[in-house]
């Protein structure tokens, strides 16, 4: 409980200030996207971060408890385990390959929104037992 809890905490402020960042200066994150993509040594080390973050986000929560959060947490980790795996095999071409297929000018906001928005709940749900509130969703 203590665990998940934590990465709530941590993850969900995360989300929250890197989303709006984003949503807030759309213009110069996609260049400074584009930019750190032109880097392979750093690409290959964020994935490695992922991997590893990723990785014990999974391995630290138990979906099977019926709780809508850690199971939120374990989704999200996957996805951030996803992401690692992809950085660290990928080579460059196939990165930009991916990039061009996600269409990041076109959806940014629309992807910033959704973090935005788990940003919220992870948040709420992370610190709403310290304020005696009930969890949402479970």
């Amino acid at each position: 409980m203590l665990s998940m809890l934590f990465l709530a905490q941590l993850i969900g402020p995360s989300l929250l200030v890197i989303s709006a960042s984003i949503l807030t200066r759309r213009e110069s994150m996609i260049p400074l996207i584009e930019t750190m993509m032109q880097n392979p040594p750093l690409v290959f080390v964020l994935g490695i971060i992922h991997f590893i973050c990723g990785l014990a986000i999974v391995l630290t929560q138990d979906p099977s408890g019926g709780l809508t959060l850690p199971l939120v947490l374990v989704l999200l980790g996957w996805w951030i385990v996803a992401r690692g795996v992809l950085l660290i095999f990928l080579s460059q071409d196939a990165l930009w390959a991916l990039f061009d297929a996600m269409e990041l000018n076109k959806y940014c906001y629309a992807s910033s929104a959704a973090g935005f928005i788990l940003g919220i709940y992870l948040t709420y749900a992370g610190f709403a037992s310290s304020f005696g509130l009930s969890l949402p969703f479970g």
